[in-house]
């Protein structure tokens, strides 16, 4: 700047404070990302070895599925802080409270969990419509198709299960596709030729031509219909039903569930599980 005669108008340089590792000490590196399995990239980087001249890709956050705003916000609270409690900032808010007498001189550690807590806020808050794409994106890459509509239903069930827009596909497949496995944990301890006689029972007590999107209410209040007529409690039988229908232990709302597959899908699904598991 003194050499190119700029010195009056040489603007005023800051930074945010050295970023530590998550784990001992030590400056934050790429070697520490691919370590521990997390970005240190914003976008993916493509490089080479200095050591074997082979070359190199270092994924990034935007590759890995993190919104923008849930990285931005991030970032500026690694060596700064405003003072308050808050944590969730919009773009406009962090330019509003920024301020450099705020920022730390002592080193920030890098918190993955906390960029991920971060993410999920993110995501969580955006519409159902907003969510939909990333449902019916990663659905076209499997060669499936679904209308916004039922895309919606999905995520608004499923959002609160994820970290991630990748994170959809995984946790919904089985909305798409009837599960092919059960959790052997489940079955081995919920399953029984009472329970199967009860859910073959509930099976035949739903109208096969129903479209997806039967009321939740409506099949709940039938299925506990349907297992006191069995002389069976409610209770003893979900977590199979569940299993039956979904292949797995665990998931949002079992009834919102049925409601989204239809009671048609439903019904075939029991009867098929019924024929593997007897």
């Amino acid at each position: 700047y003194r050499y190119l005669g700029w010195e009056k108008t040489m603007p005023q340089f800051a930074h945010l404070p050295l970023l530590l590792k998550p784990d001992g000490t030590g400056k934050l590196s790429k070697r520490d990302g691919d370590r521990l399995g997390f970005p240190v990239f914003a976008t993916e980087w493509r490089g080479t070895d200095a050591e074997t001249g082979e070359p190199t890709v270092s994924k990034g956050y935007r590759e890995e599925g993190y919104l923008p705003e849930a990285l931005v916000n991030f970032l500026a609270f690694l060596g700064w802080n405003p003072g308050t409690s808050q944590e969730i900032f919009s773009m406009d808010e962090l330019i509003q409270a920024f301020s450099m007498d705020r920022v730390s001189k002592s080193p920030a550690k890098f918190d993955q969990n906390k960029v991920k807590w971060f993410n999920e806020h993110y995501l969580r808050a955006k519409s159902d419509a907003e969510l939909a794409p990333y449902l019916l994106d990663a659905l076209a890459k499997h060669g499936l198709t679904c209308d916004q509509a039922k895309a919606e239903q999905i995520v608004a069930v499923m959002k609160e299960r994820v970290s991630f827009p990748q994170d959809f596909w995984q946790e919904a497949r089985y909305f798409f596709e009837a599960p092919t496995e059960y959790d052997q944990a489940v079955i081995s301890k919920k399953w029984n030729p009472q329970v199967s006689a009860a859910l073959a029972a509930y099976a035949e007590s739903l109208p096969d031509n129903s479209e997806p999107s039967s009321n939740a209410e409506v099949l709940k209040a039938l299925f506990n219909q349907t297992m006191e007529e069995q002389g069976m409690k409610p209770g003893q039988v979900l977590q199979a039903l569940r299993v039956a229908v979904t292949g797995a232990a665990a998931g949002p709302d079992l009834f919102e569930t049925l409601a989204i597959l239809g009671t048609g899908e439903v019904a075939q699904r029991l009867r098929t599980a019924a024929e593997r598991l007897g």
